[in-house]
């Protein structure tokens, strides 16, 4: 193999790739990347054996060849060399590198057990724009659960109800479902949280996202990116019956007030299982928060508001934070029916719910 390519965009490439080959694999082989000059084009491929990443990038290819290296090498010092013309060539096992007055040699890998990039043939393909799907996955992912015990809630369930395609999460405390598209095919699979992390990771600009998918596989065509992974098993619970339909109570307020309210009160709750207490005030117009512990003493804030009803209710401080940071727009509704049923939050919009079990008190 003989390139030639600009540092940067090689630098970039290898970033991109790396962290799936750095994702503390006990196989030793999973921590190299994989180049492969031909055509005009070096392909780097990283696998953690769930997801494999691919990466395109252009370059001058003199001499076709494949080559394995270790991703953490290569990829540090690519990054620290300067802004010039970068030669790669291999030679007796080895990988020469010459870049202006740099000149260094990396042994190379056998390429024999690397595992290859799986066959992408996938029946279901649609597409999504770049950025709906980077911000929806900011506000899904963080109720998706670190149980590996109950592995279907560690995944986001992509899926479609009433013509409608959702990305749906829950860790059993709290549930955070986002509307993307319009889509009458039928879809329901649950993709890993760490691949879609990876695919908001490698999101850079406003472009067409391309999903194709089958019962075992997920691919992710971003530009000159294709990230593949496998879905996990199993049936994602059926929880429609927790998003209320209707709720006796309820607060629509400013969201910024909201957020640095709670953020006051979730000083006081850190002694107190990070506890809470919301109560709507008809009477007064106010969303009342309240703190109250042995150690550090009680908070209270009130919160203009638009109110129907009166009652309280238990929340988990850190949950509700979450769920108002995942919220857009200038106002937020709070809605809830008493102490033990689900509290729902929502936008101006109903595309994004964010459902959190109450605190028991």
């Amino acid at each position: 193999m003989k390139i030639i390519l600009n540092q940067d965009g090689f630098s970039k490439a290898l970033n991109s790739v790396a962290r799936i080959a750095n994702s503390h694999s006990t196989l030793p082989i999973l921590n190299n990347i994989l180049l492969r000059a031909e055509n005009g084009v070096l392909q780097l491929n990283a696998t953690n054996l769930e997801v494999f990443i691919n990466n395109s990038i252009t370059a001058k290819v003199e001499e076709d060849g494949v080559v394995l290296v270790p991703a953490n090498l290569i990829t540090d010092f690519i990054n620290n060399l300067p802004k010039t013309k970068i030669t790669l060539k291999t030679k007796d096992g080895k990988l020469k590198i010459e870049a202006g007055n740099y000149k260094s040699t990396i042994n190379t890998i056998s390429t024999d057990e690397f595992p290859a990039f799986p066959d992408d043939k996938l029946k279901t393909g649609f597409e999504l724009d770049s950025e709906l799907f980077k911000t929806s996955a900011g506000q899904v992912l963080p109720a998706t659960s670190n149980d590996t015990t109950r592995p279907i809630l560690t995944g986001l369930y992509l899926h479609t109800f009433n013509d409608k395609l959702y990305l749906t999460a829950t860790d059993g405390y709290r549930l955070a479902e986002k509307q993307l598209i319009d889509k009458k095919t039928d879809i329901n699979t649950i993709i890993p949280a760490t691949t879609i992390s990876e695919v908001v990771r490698v999101i850079e600009s406003d472009q067409a996202i391309k999903v194709s998918l089958n019962d075992e596989q997920i691919k992710f065509e971003i530009g000159q990116i294709t990230i593949i992974s496998r879905l996990i098993d199993g049936n994602f619970i059926n929880y429609r019956s927790l998003i209320p339909e209707k709720t006796d109570n309820s607060a629509e307020v400013d969201r910024s007030e909201f957020v640095q309210a709670v953020k006051v009160a979730e000083l006081f709750a850190r002694q107190s299982a990070e506890s809470i207490i919301l109560k709507t005030s008809s009477a007064n117009k106010t969303l009342e928060i309240n703190t109250i512990t042995s150690e550090f003493g009680d908070n209270n804030s009130e919160i203009e508001a638009e109110i129907v009803g009166d009652a309280s209710i238990t929340l988990n401080a850190k949950y509700l934070l979450t769920a108002l940071n995942a919220i857009t727009g200038e106002k937020i509704k709070f809605s809830f029916s008493g102490k033990l049923a689900p509290a729902l939050l929502t936008g101006q919009d109903d595309s994004y719910k964010h459902i959190i079990m109450p605190v028991k008190s």
